[in-house]
């Protein structure tokens, strides 16, 4: 399945789930013990879902560690897949 440029996850807790919980960023940050800036930057795509942050969203009942990690993954592969790569020779070239 062909993946089109996805949402950094950031962006879906930022316009998904913070309305859906009705809470605000300094609320969200201060229940997942995260400092607020920290999570501000999550929200607007300038850091990364962490492990830890995956983790303490599950624990607060917002989907699952693994369902996080896997949607930064997703966004990271494809943002790696659309900068300039250097030349790789592949090893059954070699041979």
């Amino acid at each position: 399945m062909v993946m089109f440029n996805p949402p950094h996850p950031g962006e879906t807790l930022r316009e998904d789930v913070l309305p859906a919980l009705d809470i605000s960023v300094t609320e969200l940050a201060r229940r997942l013990g995260f400092a607020r800036e920290t999570l501000s930057r999550v929200l607007h795509g300038r850091a990364p879902i962490s492990p830890d942050l995956a983790v303490r969203l599950e624990l607060a009942g917002i989907g699952t560690a693994r369902t996080w990690l896997g949607v930064q993954a997703d966004y990271d592969i494809w943002q790696a897949r659309h900068r300039e790569q250097p030349h790789i020779e592949r090893f059954a070239d070699i041979a």
